[in-house]
């Protein structure tokens, strides 16, 4: 989905490492000797925030996991996703949450394989979006 990027390079540095950072990230790196083609030695990475439910309490929300192509299967993902997982318990968060697109089937097996719940089959909530010009339009709607 790489047409899809409309995010800088500056705009990461300034959101995540800023003074008041917006994103957290954890990063999968493997020895030299294992490097990737293309002499990477990062080969993956779980980019999260912090949210709020007033239902439930301290929640994370998991924006995007990615592992190289080369890398799958080898355990790095199962890796980010236990690191994740004891940063939410560390943080005395009650849930971490994500989205994943209904044609990811591998993502989608290897997520309920590990005991996340699918919570549009479950419960029946949507993901809910505004943005361009319809959250240009709704921020001037009279209060």
């Amino acid at each position: 989905m790489a047409d899809q990027m409309k995010i800088s390079h500056e705009d990461l540095q300034r959101d995540g490492f800023g003074p008041n950072p917006f994103f957290s990230c954890l990063i999968a790196e493997v020895p030299k000797e294992l490097k990737s083609d293309e002499v990477y030695t990062t080969v993956g990475f779980v980019l999260y925030f912090y949210t709020y439910s007033t239902w439930k309490g301290r929640s994370v929300y998991m924006e995007d996991l990615y592992v190289m192509p080369e890398f799958r299967g080898k355990g790095v993902g199962k890796a980010l996703m236990a690191s994740l997982a004891r940063v939410c318990v560390e943080q005395q968060c009650v849930r971490l949450q994500f989205s994943v697109l209904d044609w990811n089937k591998a993502s989608l097996d290897f997520y309920l394989n590990k005991g996340a719940e699918d919570l549009t089959r479950e419960e029946g909530w949507h993901l809910m979006r505004f943005h361009g010009a319809a959250l240009e339009k709704l921020s001037h709607e009279a209060p």
